[in-house]
């Protein structure tokens, strides 16, 4: 079958960062289905293991936001047949599914929304599962809650941000600022469903002041390490700071955030698929929420730039994009 994969890890730029390879069909275990993939989008996941992760052996394949349709399901899977449309996000310790044809654990995978296309459905997963378990499970925003509250997401017009912004507008009563310094990226926080938009390269505890909020929740989606020392002077007393990157142990310094007994919260989506945990099968749940809500317009696609066919040089200036710092929602390629 037709992939994508590198054999040296290293920069985008480099001739062989992405190429072009036929590998062998892979085999389903038994709670695995095989998916034929139509759409994958890319996710600072894919750049950072491109960046810094070497094959154990041959191709290594990434890429994990796939939208597909199943092809054979193995022994003892329940919750899916043949043909059903599907969409989820992979674990990051198999193979990805820059490939024609990917085998994914059915407790990880949700029936793709039946009102989107492939390509609009493959933007979705892995940031829609990353913002639902930040927001509810290690923020702890009850559904329905967060009448008085505000949360301050950092980053909004990135993937997590776009569909961060609107499970809380659609799910909860939080207050929702975003930060975003261009008037593109502030036209499509707003259109999402942020109430306020404030900018992240300017003092932002002075334009919360403005607006006359002190939010109990901070979403930390980028440069944390750097946005600290401000979270800690805007945060409320008893805030919750959760984040996603990965600042350097060198540059973060949490002690600032003792004298208002600030939470941290780390999320990784990764955790339940990669340790097994009991609690494995939530992101199936979750993932046909988010599907149900698309559905019924609730929530829309974050889908912003549709690259063409899944294929090497395809791929590297989705990466380019995504490493640029400048991406809005999602990039996508579709078919191969």
């Amino acid at each position: 079958m037709k992939a994508v994969g590198y054999a040296k890890n290293g920069p985008i730029d480099a001739t062989d960062s992405l190429v072009d390879i036929t590998v062998d069909e892979p085999t389903p275990l038994p709670k695995d289905l095989l998916v034929e993939v139509h759409a994958i989008s890319v996710n600072p996941v894919d750049t950072k293991i491109r960046t810094n992760v070497a094959p154990e052996s041959g191709y290594k394949i990434i890429g994990w936001d796939v939208s597909g349709i199943v092809k054979s399901v193995g022994s003892d899977v329940s919750n899916f047949k043949v043909g059903d449309e599907v969409f989820y996000a992979g674990a990051i310790d198999r193979d990805g599914a820059n490939s024609e044809l990917h085998i994914v654990d059915e407790r990880i995978v949700g029936h793709k929304p039946t009102s989107l296309s492939h390509a609009e459905a493959a933007a979705l997963p892995l940031t829609a599962i990353t913002a639902w378990e930040l927001l509810f499970d290690r923020l702890g925003v009850p559904e329905g809650g967060g009448d008085g509250d505000t949360l301050l997401i950092i980053g909004g017009a990135g993937g997590v941000g776009s569909i961060m912004i609107q499970l809380a507008n659609r799910f909860t009563k939080l207050n929702v600022v975003a930060t975003a310094s261009r008037q593109d990226t502030i036209d499509w926080c707003k259109k999402l469903g942020a109430h306020h938009t404030i900018n992240h390269h300017q003092d932002m505890k002075a334009a919360l002041d403005t607006l006359g909020v002190t939010p109990r929740y901070v979403a930390g989606l980028t440069a944390t390490d750097k946005h600290l020392p401000a979270i800690a002077e805007l945060i409320a007393p008893q805030g919750k700071l959760g984040l996603i990157d990965d600042p350097q142990a060198a540059d973060i310094d949490i002690r600032c955030l003792k004298p208002k007994s600030i939470s941290i919260h780390w999320e990784f989506m990764y955790t339940r698929s990669k340790f097994q945990t009991h609690d494995i099968a939530e992101q199936s749940k979750l993932l046909n929420r988010v599907s149900n809500a698309v559905d019924s317009g609730d929530l829309v696609s974050t889908m912003n730039r549709k690259l063409g066919p899944i294929n090497a040089a395809n791929l590297k200036q989705a990466h380019a994009l995504q490493e640029s710092g400048a991406a809005i929602g999602k990039t996508v390629l579709e078919g191969f």
